[in-house]
């Protein structure tokens, strides 16, 4: 991830380490799923190396609304945050969840880092990055 993806976590993280509001689209009642990196990666490994051809969703089929995500952020970076309410875009899916019965199936597979263990590492590796600064000529210059 970067610190300036545009995706959700980043965004939110981002937020919450530079004291700004975190921004929620909506009412924040979309939902969305979570899937640690290395976990993901054990289910890309787990279907190369096995015998079965088809299509096979990886993810996390726990759902979380965008506004428990930001809850979770602001409570884990700072507390004191406010969050922030905008219009939501026309073209935002309202429901992420996928369907990993054939990873369970064919690869004995599902995810295992819980949300909350894989916002702290993510959250720590953000710290390192966002509270960096480069020298640029006289000037710090934040890295985010």
């Amino acid at each position: 991830m970067l610190e300036n993806d545009g995706r959700v976590v980043s965004n939110f993280v981002v937020q919450a380490l530079q004291g700004q509001p975190l921004t929620v689209y909506g009412d924040g009642s979309q939902t969305r799923s979570f899937c640690y990196v290395a976990d993901l990666v054990e289910g890309i490994m787990r279907m190369m190396n096995g015998d079965y051809v088809g299509p096979i969703n990886l993810g996390n089929p726990d759902e979380y609304t965008i506004l428990q995500l930001a809850q979770t952020v602001q409570q884990m970076v700072n507390p004191d945050v406010p969050v922030r309410f905008e219009p939501l875009p026309q073209d935002d899916p309202r429901r992420r969840k996928p369907d990993i019965t054939r990873a369970r199936t064919h690869l004995g597979w599902q995810p295992a880092v819980p949300l909350q263990d894989g916002l702290r590492l993510t959250i720590e590796d953000f710290r390192e990055r966002v509270g960096s600064s480069v020298q640029a000529g006289s000037k710090a210059v934040q890295v985010v």
